[in-house]
């Protein structure tokens, strides 16, 4: 459900409006209150919803430097050799080769789209000599691009549930089949997504799962999308998810959400915001911005190259660190949070609900008995219009009474999306952030692990692979530095092996160098660090810690890893 002939009427989109949007403004509304858990985790920060679908159009459209702030975390982009002409477009865009370099370059991993091939949506159904030669071909172009990462997913086909040529093609899950095994005797290794249907459709599902798992043909990724039927019942979609997987003794799998949001909702901050907060409490692994609009503007979050209203609030979670935190929705008013402990930053990004609202944050330990609140919205002006920044609402000083904190929030629109950034009355412990957390890195071929030793309670390891480009493990970490210059890396670890593990250290795409980790005591035991020198631009870095990685032969042994620190020498 994308691409320009897909989009409602306005009379369609106002009535959508109305029943999924925006709630209805009472003559004397009841003041609602979010509740915010700071002594529980709810996941390790990793941005599940920062990302889009044909987000980016080439390797500089938009530039890294406007996405960097947003933390993006998935993608989905067409194939090589991209045919797709979608919302408008003249020429193709988006060939996921070609926009690599800017999925690197800010913290983001790409699943390719395989039907895109086509230059048509609906997509128009050849024959079967027709679509396997371009499978191989797509294939074969991947392969040969051995130097280009972090692509993590074939998607098979998109909404089958509506595109798929049943009369033409046969039955869809014979197709999936024969196109799954088309793919894995080129790459075995790449993971498969799918079905990528339209809406969650447990009957679809079912017969889907059925088949792959009689054929030994399960996806690595479940994949579907959620747009028309709105955000309220994502929940129930995946809990019944869930529940199939079981009953059909299929071991969990990733879920991707590879479109969300319908057209008034999409770059409405507040509906948005909605979507990213089910995805996060429900465990989806990754969910990507529809594409309604011109490919290259991350979905709207662009205009003109310039930030929409939209942008602010992504970047206030793409700013997130740490931990996730447990958040209770009070009916319309919802949101997300984070806890950074090392800065000692609680970051909540809220909105959905008119009028006067109460934020709570409770069990917030280590902040003092006063706490400095900066409070701040972004309106909901669209996607034609740029917004230079957010606005600041006020910054005050609240108590602490009993390990909470009350933040009112006066004359809320039930559109924007606001922020309430706590932090001690003097503010962050470091005016910059300094450390970053494996967990909330980009990991590619590795785990998130949890320890009680881990600086924040999770770490990476199975830092194992080196074969090639798509199985080679790696951690890229992006940092933000005020000043160009040299900066001490530290690195905190495990080795449990019993002898001195290398990996391969290079930021910005530059030369590689080797760390050496030092036994220590255990895996998942981290009471070590080492150290070395980088030298890096002002602003945005991207730090690869790679046992495997395009450039670099390959680590010896084997490490674990807690987090980095980035000081100034």
């Amino acid at each position: 459900m994308k691409y320009r002939f897909s989009v409602p009427t306005a009379a369609a989109v106002g009535v959508l409006a109305a029943a999924l949007l925006v709630p209805v403004q009472a003559a004397n509304a009841v003041g609602h209150t979010l509740t915010i858990d700071a002594g529980a985790v709810l996941r390790p920060v990793t941005h599940v919803a920062a990302g889009g679908l044909y987000g980016i159009s080439d390797a500089s459209t938009p530039s890294a430097s406007i996405l960097q702030p947003l933390s993006l975390r998935q993608h989905t982009q067409p194939p090589p050799g991209v045919q797709q002409l979608g919302n408008g477009a003249t020429t193709p865009a988006g060939d996921a080769l070609k926009v690599a370099s800017t999925v690197i370059a800010t913290g983001g991993q790409q699943y390719i789209r395989m039907p895109d091939i086509y230059p048509d949506f609906p997509y128009k159904w050849v024959s079967w000599d027709d679509w396997l030669q371009k499978v191989n071909k797509m294939v074969d172009d991947r392969l040969a691009a051995g130097s280009t990462t972090n692509i993590n997913g074939w998607e098979i086909w998109n909404e089958p549930d509506g595109t798929w040529d049943t009369q033409k093609a046969g039955p869809y899950n014979d197709g999936w089949t024969r196109t799954y095994r088309a793919i894995r005797a080129k790459d075995t290794v790449t993971p498969i997504i799918g079905p990528g249907t339209t809406i969650y459709n447990p009957s679809f599902m079912r017969s889907f799962l059925e088949n792959a798992k009689a054929t030994n043909t399960l996806p690595d990724v479940i994949v579907w999308h959620e747009l028309s039927q709105g955000w309220r019942d994502i929940d129930e979609h995946v809990a019944d998810y869930r529940a199939l997987e079981r009953s059909l003794g299929i071991s969990p799998r990733p879920i991707s959400i590879n479109e969300y949001a319908w057209p008034d909702q999409v770059d409405v901050p507040s509906a948005a915001l909605h979507y990213i907060s089910q995805f996060e409490r429900t465990g989806v692994h990754d969910a990507e911005r529809a594409y309604w609009f011109e490919a290259g503007t991350m979905n709207g979050l662009l205009y003109n190259g310039q930030p929409t209203a939209s942008y602010w609030m992504y970047k206030w979670y793409g700013e997130m660190a740490g931990n996730m935190l447990p958040v209770t929705a009070d009916a319309d008013l919802d949101g997300i949070a984070s806890l950074d402990s090392t800065r000692k930053i609680t970051n909540v990004v809220f909105g959905g609900d008119y009028g006067d609202n109460t934020v709570r944050v409770n069990n917030l330990t280590g902040f003092g008995s006063t706490v400095k609140v900066v409070l701040s919205s972004t309106p909901a002006t669209g996607r034609a219009v740029n917004v230079a920044a957010p606005t600041t609402i006020s910054t005050q000083s609240l108590p602490v009474v009993n390990g909470s904190v009350s933040i009112p929030v006066n004359g809320m629109d039930a559109r924007q999306s606001y922020q309430a950034l706590i932090t001690p009355v003097n503010g962050p412990t470091t005016a910059t952030q300094q450390v970053y957390e494996a967990e909330n890195a980009t990991v590619v071929n590795a785990d998130i692990r949890t320890s009680s030793s881990a600086s924040n309670g999770s770490y990476v390891g199975g830092i194992d692979g080196t074969a090639d480009m798509r199985s080679q493990s790696f951690v890229d970490f992006t940092v933000n530095v005020p000043a160009a210059g040299s900066y001490n890396l530290g690195i905190r670890y495990a080795n449990g092996t019993g002898s001195t593990a290398t990996q391969g250290l290079a930021y910005n795409g530059g030369a590689w160098s080797t760390i050496s980790y030092p036994a220590t005591g255990s895996w998942g035991t981290f009471d070590r660090s080492v150290t070395t020198s980088v030298t890096l631009k002002a602003g945005y870095n991207v730090i690869r810690l790679a046992k495997g990685s395009p450039g670099f032969a390959g680590g010896t042994g084997f490490a674990e890893i807690d987090s980095i620190s980035v000081t100034p020498r």
